[in-house]
């Protein structure tokens, strides 16, 4: 059996058992190369025409389909611009649109290049990884209240030979780094309402849940960082946050605040609309809750 004819066969078990996708990939074809190519060792690019062992990956097939386990957790592998990054069930899956912005979607907003960077929710590490190669000269943060998870993190630093300049740190939200100010902060915290919660495909149910519940409007994390920002950036700098699908949700909760929206997923904010956003408060349906490991 070939390499293609092996991915195909795949694809078809895959699409029969309507399986859920959105970990990496959108689609059962796409899911079939991830765990065929990956489940051999075998690059992307691979010559689809070579031999190919079925047995090699059929124990991963058969676990994603019996299990709905995501293929990332399968294979320890998650992919997000172009790089690689160890993942387990510590940590969710990478697949975050701010990937897309850096660094040159943000120039905009950035008086010069950050020296200081903050990836709060850092989960695997992903995004201050990705930071600190787009900044070459930024130190970088990286927060969140898992240790299980930061040890993941620091298992990618490690990796990506980052240890001099992406530092992992055990905080909630703010709460351990003290009077730092940083030139850009980076979150994608958990923001899925209660009632997502409960209608979740059983793959997303193999993350940690800390790392996805975010209370009735999704706003239980994000008010809480919106309310602490300001205090630690510094002059002209910038948050770039991911919500999902919660835009209406912070549009209604601070109303007539200047936040810019990427793809209506993201927003960025500069220190002063912050400061208005602290004095403003959020709606009395968000709660504080503590802040989980992220994406």
């Amino acid at each position: 059996m070939t390499l293609s004819e092996l991915i195909g066969k795949t694809e078809r078990r895959l699409r029969a058992a309507r399986l859920h996708y959105g970990h990496g990939t959108d689609n059962p074809r796409d899911e079939a190369a991830f765990l065929v190519l990956r489940g051999l060792g075998l690059p992307f690019d691979a010559d689809l025409r070579q031999s190919a062992d079925p047995s090699r990956v059929e124990p991963l097939v058969q676990k994603r389909i019996r299990s709905r386990t995501p293929a990332a957790y399968l294979l320890n592998e998650a992919w997000l611009s172009g790089l690689a990054f160890y993942v387990d069930r510590r940590v969710i899956i990478p697949r975050s649109h701010i990937a897309e912005l850096l660094p040159g979607a943000l120039e905009p907003w950035l008086a010069r290049p950050p020296a200081r960077i903050l990836d709060l929710c850092t989960g695997s590490g992903c995004l201050a990884i990705l930071a600190a190669r787009a900044f070459p000269l930024a130190l970088v943060d990286a927060s969140d209240l898992s240790a299980a998870a930061l040890a993941v993190a620091k298992r990618n630093v490690l990796h990506y030979k980052l240890q001099d300049r992406v530092k992992p740190v055990k905080s909630d939200l703010f709460g351990s780094l003290g009077e730092k100010r940083y030139d850009l902060i980076l979150t994608n915290p958990p923001y899925v309402t209660s009632s997502a919660m409960r209608r979740l495909p059983a793959e997303y149910r193999h993350e940690p849940g800390l790392a996805l519940a975010a209370g009735k409007e999704g706003l239980d994390v994000v008010a809480r960082i919106l309310a602490g920002a300001s205090r630690h950036l510094s002059r002209g700098g910038v948050l770039v946050c991911e919500l999902g699908d919660g835009r209406r949700a912070v549009e209604r909760a601070y109303p007539g605040l200047p936040f810019v929206w990427r793809k209506d997923q993201v927003f960025i904010a500069g220190r002063d609309a912050l400061a208005s956003a602290a004095r403003t408060g959020a709606s009395p349906r968000t709660r504080s809750t503590p802040a989980g490991a992220s994406r």
